[in-house]
């Protein structure tokens, strides 16, 4: 696979903006690229992926299913073919490392058990400091054999034939359920994943697209989906959508900036990630959104932001799991509106690369901003368009999200804002930079 170029590291500064204008296509969605890869690698023939996110957890990805003995290759910007393998991963050489991707271990964590075959799994720092029961619990259930540190990585599976299971996790995660589900295509009998709330449904939308044979019954917000194992996927073309979760920031950063008006194209628009979309316009954001072309078997959308009058509201506690990576960007937009913005039901932050529920409060405080948090909440004071001083320090923690909401931050503040390192942005959205700047954003090393 080729090497991507290098990307901005070490401290950054974001300095207070004019308005941001203009039009970009929306970063491959960092949701569909892992799976993409992953689905295609556990195929039967050739899948052909554009729009690949060439994030640096994505990539790792990549790596892991060619360590598996899956034909992975880069033929263009953001073009990959991978060679499936029927199902049949071969025993790595060496340890998957999936570097800072929570996504990327847990999700491949149930496909190699499912495959039969013994691994370890190694991370980095951050990686390793999160919590893996919540995966290898249920994986267990099924006949897997984990050893951990204590619940955390490094993990070794040993090889075992797997058996279906009835379970519903005990908190709600798309990465739980979607570990569970890719086991079961190589489980012997009918694996049931119940959810008391949907989570995001990528996996079953892109198990059906590549031929799997499952049943997913919606009753109000739960689900129930069915997978009866053994059985193979088949390949197929996938055209990555754009992610919303990364097309937040420039979203928020034109809400706060006076005189913004700019326009992303191809966002995905998917109801279990739409949250946050949901909630600025409650807020009163000047937002349009248009519908797009569907991409690998999801709706489109393009987005217009325009800087906004906002206001502080209630956030309801079931809508987190449609919006749980966009937390931290929102609070940055609840800094900048009229009025007092509560968001409870944020416990699942707290085990994300950071404790982000700490991070986002800490930058907030550090840019002059009233804020208050609970065990699962956070309480925003705002301050208006315009009156957040700014001039902090984010930092980051490891965290991708903490520091491009550090940064977005400091566009709508008066005296600017740093940032720690910004290295792990490559980890999620390696274009921010550029598709910042793009917009009119000042952007430098501190």
């Amino acid at each position: 696979m080729s090497e991507i170029s290098s990307r901005p590291s070490g401290p950054f500064r974001a300095l207070s903006a004019t308005a941001l204008t203009g039009r970009l296509k929306a970063p491959g969605d960092k949701s569909v690229s892992h799976r993409a890869l992953i689905l295609g690698a556990l195929a039967r023939g050739e899948t052909r992926i554009t729009g690949l996110l060439e994030s640096e957890d994505v990539l790792n990805t990549a790596k892991a299913m060619a360590a598996l003995g899956a034909g992975v290759e880069r033929t263009g910007s953001g073009a990959w073919t991978v060679q499936g393998t029927s199902g049949r991963f071969a025993e790595p050489d060496g340890p998957l490392d999936f570097g800072n991707s929570g996504t990327g271990v847990r999700l491949v964590m149930g496909a190699v058990a499912g495959s039969g075959v013994k691994a370890r799994f190694v991370g980095d720092e951050s990686l390793s400091s999160r919590p893996m029961r919540r995966v290898t619990d249920p994986l267990e259930a099924m006949g897997a054999t984990f050893e951990t540190d204590d619940g955390r990585l490094p993990a070794r599976l040993a090889a075992g034939s797997l058996h279906g299971i009835d379970y519903t996790p005990p908190v709600a995660s798309a990465q739980v359920k979607s570990a569970i589900l890719l086991a079961g295509l190589g489980a012997t009998g009918e694996t049931r994943v119940h959810e008391p709330q949907i989570t995001r449904d990528h996996t079953e939308t892109m198990l059906a697209a590549f031929g799997a044979d499952l049943d997913v019954a919606r009753e109000g917000t739960a689900s129930t989906i069915r997978l009866t194992g053994p059985q193979t996927l088949t390949a197929r073309d996938v055209d990555v959508p754009g992610d919303p979760s990364s097309s937040a920031f420039a979203i928020v950063a034109a809400l706060i900036v006076p005189g913004s008006d700019v326009t992303l194209t191809g966002v995905m628009d998917n109801p279990a990630r739409t949250g946050l979309i949901e909630t600025l316009r409650e807020m009163g954001a000047d937002l349009t959104v248009e519908p797009g072309p569907d991409m690998a078997g999801e709706r489109t959308m393009t987005v217009t932001a325009r800087a906004s009058t906002l206001r502080g509201i209630e956030v309801p506690a079931e809508r987190a799991p449609a919006m749980i990576d966009e937390y931290p960007v929102l609070a940055v937009a609840a800094a900048f509106a009229e009025g007092t913005s509560h968001m409870p039901g944020l416990a699942e932050l707290r085990a994300k690369e950071s404790d982000r529920l700490a991070g986002t409060a800490a930058l907030l405080r550090a840019n002059g901003v009233d804020v208050e948090t609970g065990e699962d909440s956070l309480t925003v004071h705002g301050a208006g368009q315009g009156g957040v001083e700014g001039g902090g320090l984010t930092e980051t923690h490891h965290d991708h999200r903490l520091a491009m909401s550090g940064l977005v931050l400091g566009l709508g503040s008066r005296a600017g804002a740093r940032v720690d390192d910004v290295a792990m942005i490559a980890t999620s959205y390696p274009d921010f930079f550029a598709h910042m700047e793009t917009l009119g954003a000042r952007l430098e090393p501190a």
